[in-house]
């Protein structure tokens, strides 16, 4: 999974996510504008200091941030340090003022976000208490035995699965995110599960130019598994909210009402803007897809209620 996804030929080196699959930040600006609001909840909560980070982690080809470069008031813009991480070269278009590295930087004040990310940190599959060997053509056959370091995750948070996707890559990479932000707060943003409600057989599957297709480890296709998101959540440290993006988009302003049906004789071409915004906002906060993803917010060294009241 490593190779096919982040070798010299992976898929996240060669080619644009973009063009396969449809993210939040992909699907309408109106994500870009909540995460604009969130930055500017999580300035004041900062006490507006000189250098606001925000860095992006699996940041495709830098989309998000650059429209939050645009986007930014003339008082915050001028604070804000941006930063795009990515294992694939700078892309060309991206905006000078939009730094470009491989790994996250450390020391972070302000906000790190990971938007489906996560669900790309390589793992392995195990069943039958051995794990998932496969060849470069998709074929599986069983290979060594689960070492007692996965079995423990697996105990704690996936038991009795006769065939499970074995998280602990993706704790360690949250982790490590985390203790990047010295004073702010990391988001994750992710399709996942919880405990106890763990689909049947895993999730492991592959998308390629918008279809969803078989894993196979050649590095033509997204390979990707929802996320175990409370225990993700636990190796972030506490506290943390883990909340769904429906409840945090609307928090944040973004609800999918329709326009008053009287404003379309008044100013048609309002109400049809108006329409739109709502359409978009409605595939954002659709519980069965976008909406469903999980918000999962670890702030540090600042007071979590003066950043997003998702609890109302």
């Amino acid at each position: 999974m490593e190779e096919a996804l982040y070798g010299e030929r992976g898929f996240f080196v060669t080619g644009a996510p973009a063009a396969h699959f449809r993210t939040s930040v992909h699907a309408s600006p109106l994500f870009a504008s909540a995460i604009l609001r969130l930055v500017s909840h999580l300035d004041e909560a900062l006490g507006r200091p000189a250098r606001l980070d925000v860095v992006d982690v699996g940041a495709g080809r830098g989309e998000l941030l650059s429209a939050l470069l645009h986007a930014a008031p003339p008082g915050l813009a001028g604070r804000l340090a941006l930063t795009c991480v990515e294992r694939a070269p700078r892309p060309p278009s991206l905006p000078a003022a939009v730094a470009w590295r491989s790994t996250p930087p450390t020391g972070v004040t302000g906000l790190l976000l990971a938007t489906e990310w996560l669900d790309n940190v390589p793992l392995d599959v195990v069943a039958d208490g051995r794990y998932v060997a496969v060849d470069r053509s998709g074929a599986e056959s069983p290979g060594a035995p689960v070492s007692p370091p996965d079995l423990e995750w697996l105990s704690r948070w996936w038991p009795g699965a006769p065939r499970a996707e074995v998280g602990a890559p993706r704790d360690r990479a949250w982790s490590g995110a985390v203790a990047s932000v010295r004073r702010g707060l990391a988001l994750a943003v992710d399709y996942g599960h919880l405990r106890g409600e763990r689909p049947v057989g895993g999730t492991l599957t592959g998308y390629r130019a918008g279809r969803q297709v078989p894993p196979v480890p050649d590095g033509s296709c997204d390979i990707t598994a929802h996320v175990a998101m409370d225990s993700v959540a636990e190796s972030g440290g506490r506290p943390y909210t883990l909340v769904s993006q429906r409840e945090a988009l609307r928090a944040l302003g973004v609800d999918g009402a329709r326009p008053p049906l009287a404003l379309a004789s008044t100013d048609p071409a309002g109400y049809l803007r108006a329409l739109s915004s709502a359409s978009a906002a409605a595939e954002l906060t659709d519980r069965a897809g976008l909406g469903g993803h999980w918000w999962l917010l670890h702030p540090i060294a600042i007071d979590p209620p003066a950043l997003l009241d998702v609890r109302r």
